[in-house]
């Protein structure tokens, strides 16, 4: 599992795909969450605007787990 800081308190899905290096785009983070294959906390999410807190577990099949923690910055 990888620890991904965000720098704001929430963070949407779609953008937290981005930020982590998962998805190089918008549209590619997009067919990720609608195809299934994206899970926050062990559930399957298909919301691309689903908002993230610290503390969350996002799951990517075939890439891994990243948990999101909160930038002491």
């Amino acid at each position: 599992m990888s620890r991904v800081e965000i720098l704001s308190e929430t963070i949407r899905l779609d953008q937290f795909l981005k930020w982590s290096g998962v998805a190089p785009t918008g549209g590619r983070a997009k067919l990720l969450i609608q195809g299934g294959l994206v899970t926050v906390n062990g559930e399957v999410e298909q919301r691309r605007g689903r908002l993230l807190v610290p503390g969350d577990l996002v799951g990517v099949e075939g890439v891994g787990e990243f948990e999101i923690t909160k930038s002491s910055r």
